[in-house]
């Protein structure tokens, strides 16, 4: 659907609605103390729907807005259902318990934080999923951080550090291959001209959490009592052998095999409900139960029944509900054009490489923050700032790499994002339960934010900053691709770039 040219807000019309629906957000999280943000982002499309008819669109006009970024996030949807039942599935099939029994058998206390980011990060780069692995083995994880009495938002902020930073670079990612497609690159150009950030990032996040294992975390206060309680519970109620991670190798050795995440992660399900009933005794009727309502279990010890008494396709139902009232929210601000209004406003500071490349990420983390969803915060400012970036003859591998850091790395730390709402839910945070000290894994996950600082950085120094090739430049002619005039004061041709855009 094409903006109707009616629908043209002035920037303080279209950052009302986006106020607005922030503050009642506010109020409800902050101030009542309870997250669930999903009726303050239902108020929130009606806002922006209200200013589409104040500007002489019609509902069927914001109607076709909302539905077209809903149909485009689908995929996400699908990927939330699959893994809730590979979540209850491979508890069932003793997956999971077998990844915490040999974790707290083999990790320490000191080097568990860091090690847990690595795991999860090599997961993620194998799936092609971040969500994947952090409803897999992420899962696993917070049950051996518990083993070891680490806080839980110091192990999902280990978690996510890994889990995204892995689909970052992962040639199976949707985004990974999504940042390329709207900039005009090539993937695994993008992946390469990634790693000037990623590897920097990560590191520190190791680093830190190394420090912390061994400065913070007090190895000799862990009950030694408590972690023999869990592993004996755990061979007591599930067969414990390697040959329980043989669903996980499946799915991770058909990803390799460049099979798409969604069909890897149901052969996933397959593999442990059969692993289920040969090695666990578990019936058909059971297996069909886990995946459709969770694991349920009762071993009177709190650490397993608390972890362990979840998933299912149910279990993602909260997940998936504000998913798609937070895109309902994102289309319709698309439709009205206040989104482009927003970026618009926020590209008229792109007299530089530097604020081009600052403006391109703000762009990507404020798309994520209104409309919630990843897919959308990449698409978007990737298609907006393309022109940008050719006239001023950058490769648009910065581009690229600027909406991955703003849109993939920034989507699990907004709790009401598709990311952060399903890392909250799959992780067992507790939130939506009261347990607000949980959010501290959002700074927590050191390698998701330092990554565009880093990129910043380098865009002020000329650092890992491409000019554009002679093959890009004659890519561009061959493709007729959209570039922007600038004016002698540095910034870009408003109208021309607004009807290339069109």
């Amino acid at each position: 659907m094409e903006v109707d040219q009616r629908a043209t807000p002035s920037l303080s019309v279209a950052l009302t609605p986006v106020v607005l629906t922030l503050i009642v957000l506010g109020v409800q999280i902050f101030y009542f103390g309870v997250f669930e943000p999903h009726i303050p982002l239902a108020i929130g499309v009606a806002l922006a729907s209200c200013v589409g008819i104040y500007l002489g669109l019609t509902w069927e006009d914001i109607r076709e807005g909302i539905f077209k970024v809903i149909h485009v996030a689908l995929p996400a949807v699908s990927v939330l259902i699959v893994v809730g039942m590979i979540i209850g599935i491979w508890i069932a099939s003793g997956t999971v318990p077998t990844i915490i029994y040999y974790g707290l058998k083999t990790l320490s206390p000191e080097l568990f934080l860091p090690a847990a980011m690595v795991i999860c990060a090599v997961v993620a780069v194998s799936l092609g999923t971040s969500w994947g692995s952090v409803g897999t083995v992420g899962l696993a994880l917070m049950g051996i951080g518990d083993g070891f009495d680490i806080p839980m938002y110091w192990t999902a902020g280990a978690v996510v550090s890994g889990a995204f930073f892995g689909d970052k670079v992962s040639p199976l990612s949707d985004t990974t291959n999504l940042a390329p497609a709207v900039t005009g690159t090539d993937v695994f150009s993008h992946i390469k001209n990634m790693m000037a950030t990623t590897i920097p990032a990560m590191v520190i996040a190791f680093l830190i959490y190394l420090a912390v294992g061994f400065l913070v975390i007090d190895a000799e206060s862990v009950s030694f009592e408590k972690i023999e309680g869990i592993t004996t519970a755990l061979q007591d109620n599930f067969y414990i052998s390697g040959w329980a991670l043989l669903p996980a190798l499946i799915v991770m050795g058909l990803a390799l095999k460049k099979l798409p995440p969604l069909p890897s992660l149901f052969i996933g399900v397959l593999a442990g409900g059969a692993f289920a009933m040969i090695a666990q005794g578990q019936s058909l009727q059971a297996v069909f139960d886990y995946a459709n309502n969770g694991y349920s279990i009762q071993t009177n010890i709190s650490e397993i029944d608390d972890l362990l008494n979840r998933g299912g396709v149910q279990s993602m139902m909260w997940t998936i509900s504000l998913v798609l009232i937070a895109l309902a929210f994102g289309g319709a601000l698309e439709a009205t054009g206040c989104l482009r209004s927003i970026i618009n406003a926020i590209k008229t500071t792109a007299t530089t490489f530097a604020r081009t490349q600052v403006a391109a990420v703000g762009t990507a983390f404020s798309t994520n923050l209104v409309a919630g969803d990843p897919y959308l915060s990449v698409a978007l400012p990737g298609r907006m700032f393309s022109p940008v970036y050719r006239g001023m003859g950058y490769s648009t591998l910065n581009l690229s790499r600027g909406v991955e850091e703003g849109g993939t790395l920034m989507s699990p730390l907004i709790p009401w994002n598709a990311g952060g709402a399903f890392v909250i839910s799959a992780l067992g945070l507790g939130v939506s339960g009261g347990n607000l000290e949980n959010l501290l894994y959002i700074p927590l996950a050191f390698a998701c934010w330092t990554a565009p600082i880093i990129g910043i950085i380098y865009a002020y120094l000329d650092w890992f900053s491409p000019k554009a090739s002679d093959e890009e430049r004659e890519r561009w002619e061959a493709e007729d691709a959209a570039i922007a005039r600038f004016n002698d004061d540095g910034k870009p041709v408003k109208e021309q770039v607004e009807k290339m855009e069109t």
